[in-house]
C-alpha cells in the first residue's frame, strides 16, 4: 500500500492519538452541529436543491452528522482494535467530505462576493481555506495510520511461516 504520509500528529504525538483525537473532535463536533441546527434559527441551504423546505434541509444534515458520529465511532474502535478495516469508511468518506467542503467554501464565497458582501466572502475564503487545511491534515493523519497498520497486518499475515509436521 506505500508509506504513511506522515510519522506523527503535529511533530509530537503518535499517529494513533491524533486519530483518536480526530475522531473525538468529529463526534464533538457533530453533536454541537445537530444542537445548533435545531436551536438556532438560521436558513440553510443546499447547493443544488434549493426548493427543499428548511425542515428537510435540517433533518438532511442531522442524519448527516449522525453518520459522522457512527463512522467516526468505528474508527476509533478501529484504532484502538488495530484494525484497518474498521478505519476504511472514515478513510473514504473523509477525503470525499475534503473535497465538499473545499467546494462549499469556494461556493458561498463566491455568492457572498456577487451579492456584495466583501468583507462576507473574504472571511469565508479565509476561515474556509484554513478549515481545509487543518481537516485534510487531520485526515492524512489518519490515513498515514490506516496505512501503518495495514503494513503490519499485512506482513503479519505473511511473514509466519505455515505449520508443517
Amino acid at each position: 500500500m506505500g508509506q504513511p504520509l506522515v510519522s506523527s500528529c503535529c511533530r509530537c504525538y503518535s499517529l494513533r492519538s491524533g486519530s483518536i483525537a480526530t475522531g473525538v473532535l468529529g463526534i464533538l463536533l457533530s453533536i454541537i452541529s445537530i444542537i445548533l441546527i435545531f436551536t438556532v434559527r438560521i436558513d440553510f441551504k443546499t447547493i443544488l436543491m434549493d426548493w427543499l423546505p428548511q425542515n428537510v434541509v435540517k433533518i438532511i444534515y442531522a442524519l448527516n452528522l449522525v453518520m459522522t458520529i457512527l463512522i467516526s465511532l468505528l474508527m476509533i474502535m478501529g484504532v484502538m482494535k488495530k484494525n484497518h478495516f474498521f478505519m476504511m469508511p472514515w478513510v473514504v468518506l473523509g477525503l470525499m467530505l475534503a473535497i465538499g467542503l473545499l467546494i462549499s467554501v469556494i461556493y458561498n464565497a463566491v455568492v457572498y462576493f456577487i451579492d456584495g458582501y466583501v468583507l462576507g466572502g473574504t472571511l469565508w475564503i479565509v476561515v474556509g481555506l484554513l478549515s481545509v487545511v487543518i481537516y485534510v491534515y487531520l485526515w492524512i493523519v489518519v490515513y498515514s495510520y490506516f496505512v501503518t497498520l495495514k503494513n503490519e497486518n499485512d506482513r503479519g499475515r505473511y511473514s509466519k511461516q505455515p505449520y508443517r509436521r
